[in-house]
């Protein structure tokens, strides 16, 4: 059987979740914060098994225009729910709205939660009544300028959740936006990958794992595999495929320091969770007293942005030292990550390029300041 599927992403990253689809051969259209493709069951393991900088993969059921209630609960009702969902399935209903007529979000999650219950009351042969006692099949439905979608998430816990890290610090950046970062640089692993303040090591593992061709799902689970309509001998194959397909060849070169030993402890226990502790050299130093003799490289670095003024002032400090030891490498590729847009002015340079990202709500922009080449 064939879905029409898609995947939702942070802002900015519909470019990079297209091209990794289309590398796994899929054909794709695209829109904000989603991508669009067609694929059976061993595509929804396929997908969720290895993008990296995408947040779900989903089934989308139905879509609609819709400016009543009424329409809204005749749509979803006639949907052939017993063909999805179990008599026992448990099915949440997150439901959300943007500039349509619909938009009391809570409304629009109960009338279609009734509409499914209904439904398949009457196909189940049930007083109306279900337990959801059994699998979880999570559903959402959109409404966007009166345009209704109704999806199945076959993901479950986002896609960041790699399930290697067990240990964090203080606001850490999730897996698939650094795999986003990642992939708005040049490395493909065969040059030296520096990161300064790695706090709990996403960056560098990240990297280790994206070089090495390590599927980013390999340790986790997902919502499908409860499904009972879903065959998981399919993922079952997915996994051998995805583990013969790592390059343990590759000899990679990447550092990773940071002034707190610590969070140096912590993030090699994360690389050694996810498989590639031998792939990176932690130290711990502080910015200041990073020095280097290999010619071209790149740095990565998501340095803390300060809230309160005392903080802002030692982080515009350390934003100073870091162009001190930095600018002076001419031959190397920097992507700083801050949510201080007055970055540049205590750097000390100009940035090459400036990309607007959102880490979670929060606006940080990635400053690109590329080789001399």
């Amino acid at each position: 059987m064939s879905y029409q599927l898609f995947t939702t992403m942070a802002s900015g990253f519909e470019s990079l979740v297209k091209q990794e689809l289309q590398d796994l051969g899929y054909e794709v259209e695209t829109e904000n914060g989603r991508v669009f493709f067609e694929g059976e069951q061993e595509d929804i393991a396929k997908t969720n098994l290895w993008l990296r900088v995408a947040d779900r993969v989903k089934i989308l059921i139905k879509e609609f225009k819709v400016t009543t209630f009424e329409k809204l609960y005749d749509e979803i009702n006639e949907i052939d729910w017993a063909e999805l969902i179990p008599v026992d399935g448990a099915f949440p209903v997150q439901g959300k709205s943007v500039r349509s007529k619909l938009h009391h979000e809570p409304s629009i999650q109960s009338v279609t939660k009734k509409a499914i219950v209904n439904k398949m009351a009457e196909q189940y042969h049930r007083r109306g009544v279900l337990l959801e006692n059994g699998a979880t099949y999570p559903l959402d439905i959109t409404i966007t300028k009166d345009v209704a979608r109704v999806s199945l998430d076959t993901t479950g816990a986002s896609l960041f959740k790699r399930g290697y890290r067990t240990e964090h610090g203080e606001a850490p950046l999730k897996e698939n936006f650094v795999a986003g970062l990642l992939g708005l640089t040049k490395y493909d692993g065969s040059q030296l990958l520096v990161d300064p303040m790695t706090g709990s090591g996403t960056i560098p593992i990240e990297a280790a794992m994206k070089a090495r061709n390590i599927a980013p799902g390999m340790k986790r689970e997902f919502a499908y595999e409860q499904f009972d309509w879903f065959d998981n001998t399919l993922l079952e194959k997915a996994l051998v495929e995805a583990e013969e397909a790592i390059d343990r060849d590759i000899k990679l070169q990447i550092e990773a320091f940071d002034i707190n030993q610590e969070m140096i402890e912590i993030a090699k226990l994360n690389a050694y969770d996810a498989g590639v502790l031998h792939d990176i050299e932690f130290k711990q130093r502080a910015v200041k007293d990073f020095k280097t003799d290999v010619e071209e490289g790149i740095i990565i670095a998501n340095p803390p942005y300060g809230v309160r003024m005392k903080e802002i002032e030692s982080v515009r400090k350390l934003y100073k030292e870091m162009g001190q030891v930095f600018n002076p490498l001419t031959h190397w590729s920097k992507y700083i990550l801050t949510s201080d847009l007055s970055f540049e002015k205590f750097y000390d340079q100009k940035a090459t390029k400036r990309r607007k990202l959102y880490n979670g709500r929060l606006r940080t922009d990635l400053f690109q300041f590329w080789a001399k080449r």
